[in-house]
């Protein structure tokens, strides 16, 4: 009998040092369960990463991609976009660069549920492949949203912080940084150089799987 408590207790510490339980449940969770509940990525746990939104530019984007060397930004990029510059469309496939899908504001999806499988359906066409990140324009992912992502195995993916410009923060450890690149709201490309300095940014994955990952709940 001694034997057998020993060895089960063995088993049980060993099954607690390489499978932490999750620390202040709905705040951080174990990399290995970001899909077991829905909830938006904002951060991870070390290091730096870089990620575009794109609904807006011709020439500028185009030469940036061209010039843009690895580890690459996440690219989220708007699908009406996406079919004004089928060229940069190319040369993105061509470089291998990662890419998601940039979404509209989070309310649009709860007036036209069927958003979501076109805007799905168009990148598929755009890049060959179901898109593993998706962002909302507002990064707002209402209750009927985060069920369609669930359901289409989509990562919904926001951020630690927005960078319009200006002063550059600090670095975080995990931090996932977005900069518009819209119309209305947009950071020169060439601005991004100032970003990286005291930062080595990584790609988006190698900041997010380590022990843990930190997300923010979707209200329901």
């Amino acid at each position: 009998m001694r034997y057998k408590i020993a060895f089960f207790g063995m088993v049980f510490c060993t099954l607690f040092l390489f499978l932490p339980p999750s620390l202040e449940s709905g705040t951080l969770t174990s990399v290995f369960r970001v899909t077991d509940q829905p909830a938006a990525i904002v951060r991870g746990t070390s290091g730096s990463t870089l990620t575009v939104n794109i609904s807006f530019g011709d020439v500028e984007v185009e030469n940036w991609i061209r010039e843009l060397q690895a580890p690459y930004p996440l690219l989220l990029v708007d699908m009406d976009w996406a079919d004004r510059f089928p060229e940069t469309v190319r040369q993105i496939n061509e470089k291998n660069i990662p890419v998601g899908l940039l979404g509209n504001s989070g309310t649009a999806y709860e007036e036209e549920p069927a958003l979501l499988a076109d805007q799905l359906k168009r990148f598929e066409t755009k890049f060959g492949a179901k898109p593993l990140w998706f962002r909302t324009m507002d990064e707002r992912f209402p209750a009927s949203l985060k069920k369609q992502l669930w359901e289409a195995e989509v990562n919904a993916l926001g951020s630690t912080f927005i960078w319009s410009g200006g002063k550059v923060p600090p670095p975080q450890e995990g931090e996932i940084i977005a900069v518009p690149h819209h119309r209305h709201e947009r950071v020169k490309l060439s601005a991004l150089d100032s970003l990286s300095k005291g930062r080595t940014f990584r790609p988006l994955e190698d900041v997010l799987f380590s022990t843990t990952v930190k997300t923010k709940k979707i209200p329901e």
